[in-house]
This record gives structure tokens, C-alpha cells and sequence, in this order.
């Protein structure tokens, strides 16, 4: 029982169910009895009711024997009468409590108590009651077998053909005659209430089971369940574990509660393990910091000390500072812990000497005083730090800047010390002087950009800023000349202030020969192309010649010319008088020595520049040209003069490959064929070329970009092609690659990068 009312205590759930179950016990209770009061009211009232209509009924079935005075008649009918089921008994009754007719002949002229409860209801006052409500004229008692009797009084009044008639004339003041007493039994009436009580009460039973059932079913599923989870959930949450969620699949005020006991735990977790995470980070902190940590208290015993510390001093349980540190039996004279302790404040001091192995020592301390919740000092950490090595370094860095300063001014290559916001000049090596014709004094203060030319110094400020490589930049010396230089620029660190590093080396020489090489390229190129460019001025020639020959011709003959047909002759002389020019224009171009200049081009522009000083003779040589180029190309930056150098290189090295397979061969119509390729993607405009020529050897492939390298045979090529190529493209920032298999062909991938909007 103890352990009933102890689980009841502890149990919401069990208080509720019991509290509802008693209060849903009592008002179906209250709602049974009132509904079987009312019910039995209702019937009562329907069997009274129906009773006085049937007195009524039995008073008008003998009203013509009663007024005719014929007694057997009356007799027979209240006999009749009788034999209804419920009718226990018919009386009338005279003034005087005599029974005057009966159904029962042993009452007849029986003389009552005229105080007997059935007259009693009229005379119990005098003169006796002549008019009654049906409340006050029933009667409900027992019979001699138990069973419940209703009795209802009827008067029977005085009516003006009773005091006028001759057979039994009463007085006319006399206004009631008798009674009529109606006896009905109850026992049906009673068994059939009986049957209404069981099952209205099995009825509430019942309804009270369901209901019940149905609470406790909603509030184990819905209220002692997820209260259950949450709970294990907040359980967990109080032993450590923040990751379980609780499952309670609501969506009323329980399943908002789990959701928020839910975040509630996670935000726990998170700041318990960002808890956790700041209490290992201080403590490997104070661990593992390099340098040397104690906790005194203020007899400068030692509370806590750091592995550093362990390592160096191996301190005894219980030792002083003192005598861990210098094996001292008292404090140190000079005690910044001590100072610590008096006024609150953090001290330093700087302590040195001789270490074990005999060498001198430095050390840095600092102290730090340690409150309590009170504000009151209870310890005290100190911090110490070995600067041994720092000031060996100290001395050791004196001499290396000594020796920075004679590498520095003595590296062959001119260097610059930058401001990094000004670009000014703040230091330079002797180099400069060798190189830019300057002396030291005369570029310090300076800004780098004086060096460039003034229509590209905006450029070149942008481009030190933000690249670590500027090839090929174009330099002034004192007197003016144009110096190419590659620069590298590197951020660094001055005393008191960020600088770039900018390194410059004079490729002049380098270029001027490049450029000779390139030149002599150029020249070998157009030599090899002499024959189809012969071919391509010796069409325009032929359409010149026979058009004068046919004006000769006429005018020997003194033939008019007739002027439409003069009109299309001149025009095509004309035509292919400018076809001309254009070849020989373009092949002077082609052959002139050009200045190295990057700008934005179209790449498709190029190589159809390549194709009409090639495109005629490789169709004489039966070579099928496909050109799938995409429109709209974004811009590279390049030189267009070395770029369309490049195109033809390939281009003629690709028809020397297909001839030299397929001339002494027979082949099929296409065999012989080049295609060229462009297409571009988000960073790069790719160019390929390729060609069904004899093909390159796997072992050689990787061999055809250095210079004088050549497949071809003895004196059909200077193998600078592909290397000089390969330098174009670099200076582009592009790149070059082969791909190819003996006797299947050979292709050439450039990509170059798209030129940035400006």
C-alpha cells in the first residue's frame, strides 16, 4: 500500500488518471440518477395520469345505472372493468366509508374507517375536503403479497338530476355523493423500472469503462509517453549526452516541448564541448607553452607547474620556488612574486647567470597575481622564459646583416627594396648602377614605376601589385635606351614596414638574339613557300597577260572594243591586280622584323591570315583542308606577326609530313588532309592542328620542341621551327603539346588563356 501511494506521489500521470477517472465516475453518477429519478417520474405521472382517465372513464360507464339506480348494472360493470390485468381492485364509496359496490363481493357493504388512508385524504379535516389535486388523491402502498399498489381517489359530486329524482332524491347542498376508488398493481410497472435501472446502469458502467479506457489510452500514448522520452532525452542531457534526439512524433504542445528540450540539448552540447575544447586548449596550453609556468602560493610553495618546468627542474612534492630554481634555502633578494603579492600588480625582471654546464644564461620572469571570487590574492603564477638563445641570436644577427648587406650589394642582378603602397625606391643594390647607368643615391626616393615608359607606367603599377612574374618588360636607362627585363617580385618584411623584394634581369641580348633566330625562321619560311607564292602572283600575271594581248590584239586590227566587254576586263585586271599586292603586302609583312608586343587578337583572324599565303599551294599539293573554327572567340593576347609564324610553321611542317607518306604511294582521294580546330572554353581559347602525315615515334615525341631537333632528312630543315614555336607561345602564356603515332599523323594543341577585360 506504502508503495502504491509513493508511486501515486510520484506519478502526474497516475494523479491525473485517477482525478479524471473519479470526476468522469461522479457525473456519470450524478447523470444516471437524475436521468432514472426522471424516468420514474415520467412513468408515474403517465400510469397516475392514465388511472384518473380511466376513474373518469369508469365514472361515465356508470353514470346512467347510478342516475337510474340500477345496482346490478353497476356491479356488472365495475366487474368487467376489473378484469383488466392491472385493476387490483374497483370500490365506491358512500359518504359514511361504506363500501356500496365492489369487485370483490365479500367487501360490498363493508364499513371502513372513515380515517383510513384511502378516505383520509378527504377527511382529515372537518368538513371533509370536496375538491383535491391528483397528487393529493393517489396513494401508493403495499399489498398483503409485497407488491406496490396505486390507489386514486375519485369523488363522486352531487349532479342537479340526483336531487330532483324520484328514486333516491338527495339533498341539493350535498355536493359529494361518494368516492370512486380505483386499486391498480405496480408489479409490471416496478419489474420494467427495475430492467430501465440495470441497464441504464450497465449503460453508465459501460460508457464510464470506454471513456476511461479512452483517457488513459490518450494519455499513455500522448502525455506519459513523450513525458517519458523527455524524460531519458533531459537524463541524458544531465549525464553528458547531448547527440540523442527524443522521438516524440507531435506536433501539439509535448512535441513543441521535445523539440525545444531537443536544441536545448544540442546548445548545450555545443557550449559543453566549446567548454571542453577551451579547457584542453588551456590546458595543453599551459602545458605545452614553451616556456616555464608555477603557481605559488604566498609562502612561494609551488601549487601547480607545467611539463616544461618538470622537465627542467624535476621538482619534489611540497618544494619552494626558491630552492626548485636555484637550490636556494631562502627567497631570492629580488623576488617579483613578492611584489606581486604586496600590491596586486604583474612584474618583470630579467635575470641572468651561469647554467650547469657552465655557459651563460638569460631569463625573463613575469608574474601575474591570482584572485578568488572575493577579489582577494591567493596565489601568484610566474612565467619564465629562456632568452639564452635569443641573445646569441642577437649577436649572430649583427654579423649575418653584415653579410646580407655584401650579398646584397653584390649580386650581379639589380635589386630593389619597394614601398608597398608608393612603389618608391627605398634601397637598391650597386648592381643597378652596372645595368641602369643610376647611382645608388640617385634612385633612392625614387619610384620604380620611372623606370618603365610613361604610357605603360599605370599598367606596370597594377601588375607589381598583384603577380609575382612580369616577363619581358620594357626598361629606360639614364640616357634613354630600351632595356627588356624579366621582373620578379616577391612581398617581404622591412624593419618597420612591408616592402616588395623586386629582383630585374637584363634579357636584351637574349631577345636581340632570339629575334635574329626568329628572323632567319621567318626567312627559311618564306623561301620554302617561294614555289606556291609563285604559283599565287603567276595566276593574277596570266589574267594580266591575256587581257593585254587581247587589247593588242584589237587595236592592231583597229577593232572597236566594245565598252561592256572593256568594262569586265578592266575590272578584272584590277581584281587580281589588288590580289597581288595583297600577296606580296603580306609576305613583306610576314618577313619584317617586328617589335614584341602582346595585344589582344582572334585567334581565327590568325590562322586564316596563315591560310591565304598557304591555302593555294596546299590545294595544288592535293591537300584536303577542313577548317572547323567557332564563332565568336574571345580575345587572347598575343603578337600577332610571331603568332601567324607559329601557324605556318605547323602548317608547313604538316604538309611536309603528308607528302613525305603519301607521295610515293598511291592513296585513297582524302587521304592527304589538315584540320584545323578552334574552340574556347570559360579560361582558354584552344588551336588544334592536325595532320595525316607520317607521324612521330613515341621515343622522340617528347624531343621535337628543342632547338635544331628535326625528323626531316639532311638539309630539308633547320629543326628551329617547333623550338622557336614553342618560345611564341610561351611569351603568350600559352602552351603547346603534341600528340601522335608512327605512320597515323600527327596533331598540335595550343591553349591560350583568355585575355582579361580591362
Amino acid at each position: 500500500m506504502r508503495k502504491l501511494i509513493h508511486q501515486i506521489n510520484k506519478s502526474i500521470i497516475f494523479k491525473l488518471t485517477i482525478l479524471v477517472g473519479l470526476i468522469l465516475l461522479l457525473c456519470i453518477s450524478i447523470w444516471a440518477y437524475f436521468n432514472i429519478n426522471y424516468q420514474q417520474k415520467k412513468i408515474m405521472q403517465g400510469i397516475v395520469e392514465g388511472a384518473d382517465g380511466l376513474s373518469h372513464s369508469v365514472k361515465l360507464g356508470m353514470h346512467y345505472a347510478m342516475m337510474n339506480n340500477l345496482r346490478e348494472d353497476i356491479t356488472l360493470i365495475i366487474k368487467n372493468i376489473a378484469q383488466e390485468k392491472k385493476l387490483n381492485n374497483i370500490r365506491i364509496y358512500n359518504k359514511d366509508g361504506e363500501i356500496k359496490f365492489s369487485n370483490q363481493d365479500a367487501e360490498v357493504d363493508q364499513v371502513t374507517n372513515i380515517k383510513d388512508e384511502a378516505c383520509y385524504i378527504c377527511h382529515r379535516s372537518e368538513p371533509p375536503l370536496s375538491a383535491l389535486s391528483l397528487a393529493e388523491r393517489t396513494r401508493i402502498f403495499n399489498g398483503q403479497n409485497g407488491e406496490r399498489l396505486l390507489g386514486i381517489i375519485s369523488p363522486i359530486y352531487s349532479e342537479p338530476g340526483c336531487a330532483t329524482s324520484a328514486c333516491h332524491a338527495h339533498p341539493e347542498d350535498k355536493k359529494v355523493l361518494g368516492a370512486l376508488d380505483l386499486v391498480l398493481s405496480l408489479k409490471q410497472i416496478d419489474r420494467e423500472l427495475g430492467v430501465f435501472k440495470r441497464w441504464l446502469v450497465a449503460f453508465a458502467g459501460i460508457l464510464f469503462l470506454i471513456t476511461s479506457a479512452a483517457i488513459i489510452f490518450f494519455i499513455l500514448r500522448f502525455v506519459k509517453r513523450p513525458i517519458k522520452q523527455m524524460i531519458n532525452g533531459t537524463q541524458q542531457i544531465a549525464n553528458g549526452e547531448y547527440s540523442n534526439e527524443i522521438d516524440v512524433d507531435q506536433i501539439d504542445e509535448l512535441g513543441r516541448l521535445s523539440v525545444a528540450i531537443d536544441k536545448m540539448g544540442k546548445r548545450i552540447g555545443e557550449k559543453q564541448t566549446e567548454l571542453n575544447k577551451q579547457r584542453n586548449e588551456y590546458q595543453n596550453l599551459f602545458e605545452r607553452v614553451p616556456c616555464i609556468i608555477t603557481v605559488q602560493d604566498r609562502n612561494y610553495k609551488l601549487i601547480r607547474y607545467n611539463r616544461e618546468f618538470d622537465k627542467k627542474f624535476n621538482p619534489m612534492p611540497g618544494d619552494y620556488c626558491y630552492a626548485a630554481y636555484k637550490g636556494r634555502n631562502e627567497k631570492c633578494v629580488i623576488c617579483p612574486v613578492e611584489k606581486t603579492f604586496d600590491d596586486g600588480l604583474s612584474h618583470f625582471s630579467e635575470e641572468r647567470g651561469v647554467g650547469k654546464d657552465g655557459s651563460p644564461t638569460h631569463w625573463i620572469v613575469q608574474t601575474s597575481p591570482i584572485k578568488d571570487e572575493n577579489g582577494e590574492i591567493v596565489a601568484a603564477m610566474e612565467m619564465s622564459l629562456d632568452v639564452t638563445e635569443t641573445k646569441l641570436l642577437e649577436q649572430e644577427l649583427e654579423k649575418s646583416e653584415k653579410k646580407y648587406y655584401a650579398i646584397f650589394d653584390n649580386i650581379p642582378n639589380p635589386v630593389f627594396v619597394l614601398d608597398m603602397d608608393t612603389l618608391k625606391i627605398l634601397d637598391c643594390n650597386t648592381s643597378v648602377e652596372m645595368v641602369y647607368g643610376y647611382k645608388k643615391d640617385e634612385m633612392i626616393a625614387r619610384t620604380f614605376l620611372e623606370l618603365f615608359r610613361p604610357e605603360e607606367q599605370d599598367h606596370y603599377q597594377e601588375l607589381i601589385k598583384t603577380t609575382a612574374v612580369i616577363n619581358q618588360a620594357r626598361h629606360l636607362d639614364n640616357r634613354g635606351r630600351t632595356l627588356f627585363v624579366n621582373i620578379r617580385i616577391s612581398p617581404h618584411e622591412y624593419p618597420g614596414e612591408k616592402v616588395y623584394l623586386v629582383t630585374t634581369s637584363d634579357i636584351t641580348q637574349r631577345l636581340e638574339t632570339e629575334q635574329q633566330l626568329i628572323q632567319a625562321s621567318k626567312m627559311a619560311t618564306l623561301g620554302e613557300m617561294a614555289t606556291g607564292v609563285a604559283h599565287e602572283l603567276n595566276q593574277p600575271l596570266s589574267v594580266i597577260k591575256t587581257a593585254s594581248r587581247f587589247f593588242m590584239k584589237k587595236i592592231r586590227k583597229n577593232e572597236k572594243i566594245k565598252d561592256d566587254i572593256l568594262l569586265t576586263m578592266s575590272e578584272e585586271i584590277d581584281t587580281y591586280v589588288d590580289r597581288a599586292t595583297k600577296i606580296i603586302n603580306h609576305m613583306r609583312q610576314f618577313g619584317r622584323k617586328s617589335d614584341i608586343k602582346l595585344e589582344k587578337v582572334q585567334v581565327n583572324a590568325i590562322l586564316e591570315k596563315a591560310l591565304e599565303i598557304l591555302g593555294q599551294q596546299l590545294k595544288v599539293r592535293g591537300i584536303e583542308l577542313t577548317l572547323e573554327f567557332e564563332q565568336g572567340l574571345p580575345l587572347i593576347m598575343a603578337d600577332p606577326d610571331r603568332l601567324e609564324q607559329v601557324f605556318i610553321n605547323l602548317l608547313i611542317n604538316a604538309r611536309d609530313a603528308i607528302d613525305e607518306r603519301w607521295q610515293s604511294q598511291p592513296h585513297p582521294k582524302d587521304a592527304k588532309a589538315i584540320r584545323l580546330k578552334t574552340k574556347s572554353n570559360a579560361d582558354a581559347v584552344t588551336v588544334e592542328v592536325h595532320d595525316t602525315g607520317t607521324g612521330i615515334s613515341e621515343h622522340i615525341l617528347e624531343r621535337i620542341f628543342e632547338p635544331f631537333f628535326t625528323t626531316k632528312k639532311v638539309g630539308q630543315g633547320t629543326g628551329l621551327g617547333l623550338s622557336i614555336s614553342y618560345g611564341i607561345i610561351q611569351d603568350c602564356n600559352g602552351s603547346i603539346r603534341a600528340v601522335s603515332r608512327q605512320g597515323e599523323g600527327t596533331g598540335f594543341i595550343i591553349r591560350f588563356p583568355i585575355a582579361k577585360e580591362e
